[in-house]
């Protein structure tokens, strides 16, 4: 038995691990979202794998014709989860969650969204301002950029009230104001 306080790998490893496509896909990704490494995309490609999982075993029971109240409320709440941290929209189906990318799941991250949100002047740096707890969610000081944000919090994303960018005057703030509008 493995010792109780011992983290695990939350993500599996790719089973080619010199497959030329996929490779320039991760560097795409890992780019385009200003990640640390592409351990992150793996993470977020497991959790989507959990999800089509979760949704092929409905798909299954639905065929076996087992108990039909049961199928309705495990798809309600699998729907229901995704659809509250914005993977889904709120009139999904089963086959939108097998159709689902790594990039959907990455996007819901607090470093993209304080990147989206115009809050960071590019990813790396909403990273970096995740990491030094310039950025709060709903009022609660954040400090994982992979966070994952519900549906909910998004709007309630903000600059730390402790934090020397709340001012307008801050340099690297009228910098982040000017790329807004160019």
């Amino acid at each position: 038995m493995a010792y109780p306080g011992k983290n695990h790998k939350a993500y599996e490893t790719p089973k080619r691990h010199f497959e030329k496509s996929r490779i320039e896909d991760e560097n795409r990704l890992v780019i385009e979202f200003g990640l640390r490494n592409k351990t992150e995309v793996w993470k977020a490609q497991s959790t989507l794998r959990g999800y089509r999982r979760a949704a092929r075993n409905l798909l299954a029971l639905r065929s076996a014709s087992t108990d039909a109240e049961l199928i309705a409320r495990k798809e309600n709440e699998l729907l229901g989860h995704l659809a509250s941290y914005g993977l889904l929209g709120e009139d999904a189906d089963i086959g939108a969650i097998l159709s689902l990318k790594a990039e959907n799941e990455l996007e819901r991250r607090l470093q993209t969204l304080v990147y989206r949100r115009g809050l960071a002047r590019s990813p790396k740096q909403a990273r970096q301002m995740i990491t030094h707890g310039h950025i709060t969610v709903n009022g609660r000081r954040v400090t994982v950029p992979g966070y994952r944000v519900r549906k909910v919090e998004e709007s309630s994303i903000a600059y730390d009230a402790t934090s020397p960018l709340t001012n307008d005057a801050h340099p690297e703030r009228a910098r982040i104001i000017s790329r807004g509008r160019a």
